[in-house]
C-alpha cells in the first residue's frame, strides 16, 4: 500500500444527531447498472469471508481490525484493544450503552465493549460464517452455553449476540429500535451505498446517540494516475466499491442529519506497523 495515494485507517470521529444541512459534495447516487456491480461485489465479499475468517483469526486474533501502537513493545493484540479504547475515548460513550456494531466480523469488538464496557451489543455480519465463529467465541468467554444463535449471551455487567445481516437492510430489519451507538470499524469502505448507511444509522439512534467510525480513506485531491496506480489495486484487493474521502464522508453524515462531535483525524502512522 502507497500511503502517499491512500492515507488508511483514519478515524473519522462521532458524530451525534442535529439539524441536517445541506451539502454541497454530495455522493453521486449509484446508476442501475453501479448497483448491479455492487451487489455482484456483496456477494464476492460474503463468499471471501466465509472461506477466509478461519484464516484471519489465526492471523489477526479475535479482532479483525488494525492495532493502534503507542509503545514500541506493544503486543498486536494489545494495539487492537488500544484502538477500541481510542474510539471510546473520542467518543466519550457512556458505560451501559446499547450498541449496534456493524461489520463486527468474529466479535472481538462486541464482546469487549460488553465485557469491558457494560454495553449491551448487537454485532452484525454479512457472513454466516462470521456469526458462527462470533457466538462459539462468545459461549467460551461466558458461562451461557446453550444460547440459541441470535440471542444474547451475557458478558460481564453487559450482553452481546450477532445476527447475520446486510448492513443495507439495517433499516428495516430494526425499524421500531433505537441505539445509543452505531458503531463501525473498517467496515464502511466495503458498503456501495454510504449515503444510505448514514441515513439508517441516523433513524436508528437515539436523541443524543453517536455514530463512531474508522475506515480506510483515499487522500484529497488525487491524480487520475495516482488513483489508476495505487487507490485501484487497493480496491480491488480488498474488494471494495470506490474509496470515499474524508470530507464525503462527513458531508454524507450531515446530509443524514449528523454533527460532528469529535473532530476527524487521522492515525495512519500509528496503525502501520500493523502490516
Amino acid at each position: 500500500m502507497k500511503t502517499t495515494a491512500s492515507e488508511h485507517d483514519r478515524v473519522e470521529g462521532t458524530m451525534s444527531p442535529s439539524t441536517a444541512e445541506t451539502s454541497s459534495a454530495k455522493q453521486p447516487k449509484p446508476t442501475k447498472s453501479e448497483l448491479s456491480t455492487f451487489e455482484t461485489l456483496k456477494a464476492r465479499i460474503r463468499h471471501h469471508y466465509e472461506l477466509a475468517s478461519e484464516y484471519y483469526y489465526s492471523l489477526w486474533g479475535e479482532h479483525i481490525h488494525h492495532g493502534y501502537f503507542l509503545q514500541p513493545n506493544d503486543t498486536k493484540e494489545v494495539a487492537q484493544t488500544q484502538l477500541i479504547e481510542l474510539l471510546l475515548q473520542r467518543s466519550n460513550l457512556a458505560k451501559g450503552s446499547t450498541i449496534l456494531d456493524v461489520g463486527c466480523g468474529i466479535g472481538g469488538t462486541s464482546r469487549y465493549l460488553a465485557s469491558k464496557h457494560d454495553c449491551r451489543v448487537t454485532g452484525i455480519t454479512i457472513s454466516g460464517k462470521q456469526v458462527e465463529m462470533a457466538t462459539k467465541l462468545t459461549k467460551d468467554a461466558s458461562s451461557q452455553n446453550e444460547v440459541a444463535v441470535g440471542e444474547p449471551i451475557t458478558l460481564g455487567n453487559g450482553s452481546v449476540r450477532f445476527l447475520e445481516l446486510d448492513a443495507e437492510t439495517m433499516g428495516e430489519h430494526f425499524a421500531g429500535q433505537s441505539f445509543d451507538c452505531v458503531w463501525i470499524s473498517e467496515a464502511m469502505s466495503h458498503l456501495p451505498d454510504k449515503e444510505l448507511f448514514f441515513r439508517y444509522a441516523f433513524e436508528l439512534l437515539k436523541q443524543g446517540g453517536k455514530l463512531v467510525v474508522a475506515d480506510w480513506f483515499k487522500a484529497e485531491d488525487l491524480t487520475e494516475k495516482q488513483v489508476e496506480d495505487d487507490i485501484k489495486p487497493i480496491e480491488d484487493g480488498m474488494l471494495l466499491p470506490p474509496l470515499c474521502t474524508q470530507t464525503q464522508y462527513v458531508d454524507s453524515a450531515k446530509e443524514a442529519g449528523f454533527g460532528v462531535f469529535s473532530d476527524l483525524f487521522d492515525i495512519s502512522q500509528q496503525v502501520s506497523k500493523t502490516w
